[in-house]
């Protein structure tokens, strides 16, 4: 399949931070391991022994698992340990440097970055932004009609901003700005969702009404994966984990990943990647550059 539904006016991603790698060679799984309650015929992703990150610089390693359609999933580690990374490997903006991503085929996926590279100076409307949502339906060349217009006011309805249509977007505040990207997400009517840290810098009443939105999608057989870094967050909304640090250190149900000593591994495992070390050449060899199936 391909990238991550685009859309117009995006900016360049800022450069990556310097990574760590790993200083040894990891066997491949035997298999890949499911998150409990993956047992649906055909899982919304499937990762086989993936490696991605920069420039042949690995940021998280060797992963393999399977989620089902609908998994509501929380993506956490600490700072630096491949999350974001991992989010822009499934949204197809990074190759895998070794690995393969399968169960995408055919699939839209959609993308909220943690920094959403919109510039709210610009003078659009709160519609405007929204209805790019569509752009899979109407594209460049295509034309609005009413009924593309009643969707988006539908949506941004869902989202708690009926009426603010015409605002354009320097007016609005972080949540609202937040809940207008939501709206987006919905009508991408997407069967993937990624989602980097969407509760940052806002205020705790819109946190739950998006929080809703998320549980909403999920039960409506939609796979909703999101990095997130408040566990208590993770903990009482989110039934399955994934834990990070820069390889998979636990995943599975929420109560059994976050444990006092899988949290302690990770930050050790974090810690004792050396900047300088080198490419591991006997991963490179054994496991030649995948990509998403």
């Amino acid at each position: 399949m391909a990238k991550a539904d685009a859309l117009p006016a995006a900016l360049p991603a800022a450069a990556p931070e310097p990574l760590r790698v790993l200083p040894r060679p990891r066997p491949e799984p035997a298999a890949a391991e499911s998150l409990p309650g993956s047992g649906s015929a055909r899982p919304a992703i499937e990762l086989h022994n993936l490696t991605v990150g920069y420039e042949r610089h690995p940021a998280v390693h060797h992963l393999s698992l399977r989620w089902a359609a609908g998994s509501l999933v929380a993506i956490v580690g600490p700072n630096g340990a491949g999350k974001s990374t991992l989010l822009k490997a499934l949204a197809g903006e990074l190759r895998p440097l070794s690995g393969r991503i399968e169960g995408l085929a055919g699939r839209r996926v959609a993308y909220l970055p943690q920094t959403p590279q919109i510039d709210r100076s610009f003078p659009v409307t709160v519609q405007d932004l929204v209805q790019l949502g569509l752009w899979h339906q109407v594209g460049a060349l295509g034309r609005w009609k009413g009924a593309h217009r009643q969707r988006c006011r539908e949506a941004l309805a869902a989202v708690g901003l009926q009426g603010f249509e015409a605002r354009t977007i320097d007016t609005l505040s972080g949540g609202q700005f937040q809940r207008a990207l939501f709206a987006r997400l919905m009508l991408q009517d997407a069967e993937l969702l990624l989602l980097d840290e969407p509760f940052a810098a806002v205020d705790e009443n819109t946190s739950a009404d998006l929080l809703q939105l998320l549980k909403d999608w999920s039960a409506s057989g939609k796979t909703v994966l999101t990095v997130l870094h408040d566990l208590g967050l993770v903990r009482s909304h989110f039934p399955q984990a994934l834990l990070l640090a820069r390889e998979p250190v636990a995943h599975g149900a929420t109560a059994a990943v976050l444990t006092p000593a899988n949290l302690r591994s990770a930050l050790g495992m974090r810690e004792s990647f050396d900047d300088l070390a080198p490419w591991c050449e006997a991963d490179a060899a054994a496991h030649p550059a995948g990509g998403r199936h």
